[in-house]
């Protein structure tokens, strides 16, 4: 669900992928900016945000992220290629640096403890990269399948065998 109601713009990168029962939501006028933009939620390429996750504004995810299934990110910046693992909290305006891991239900919620998070374990770095591959194919086989071209109502079609009146 995208809450874009109260606090805006938010931003989604290409080959990212955002999982059942995830809620996007703003704090009306708290902002991150990326490249001078300010957003409220700003989502990098190749992300993936799993089942049941929060993201509430603001909030910065980077590239090549892995959200895990019922985690919260809150008032936080995650740089690029970390992995949150689940039921895990990130909170209070931190910032986790790069290539960082949040175990399964830890609570990130000072600057001392996203300092202290050790690197990415291999094995979550394979699933992640697992979890892209397999939905850019899928968004690859949708196309096929339903068409290459969208309407503003998510409703995709085959353009070429379309009825022009």
């Amino acid at each position: 669900m995208l809450r874009a109601d109260d606090g805006t713009p938010f931003y989604i990168g290409y080959n990212s992928n955002i999982q059942d029962g995830v809620i996007f939501h703003g704090l009306k006028d708290a902002k991150y900016s990326v490249n001078g933009i300010g957003y409220s939620i700003y989502i990098g390429n190749k992300v993936s945000i799993a089942h049941g996750a929060l993201i509430h504004g603001p909030a910065i995810v980077g590239n090549n992220t892995f959200v895990g299934f019922n985690s919260i990110v809150f008032n936080a910046i995650v740089e690029d290629n970390c992995y949150i693992d689940t039921g895990a909290i990130v909170t209070g305006g931190i910032r986790i640096a790069a290539n960082r891991y949040v175990p399964i239900g830890a609570i990130i919620n000072t600057q001392a403890k996203a300092d202290n998070l050790l690197e990415v374990p291999k094995a979550q770095s394979d699933f992640a990269e697992k979890v892209i591959k397999v939905n850019v194919e899928l968004s690859e086989v949708y196309d096929l399948k339903f068409g290459d071209t969208r309407c503003s109502c998510g409703l995709c079609c085959n353009h070429k065998t379309l009825i022009h009146n």
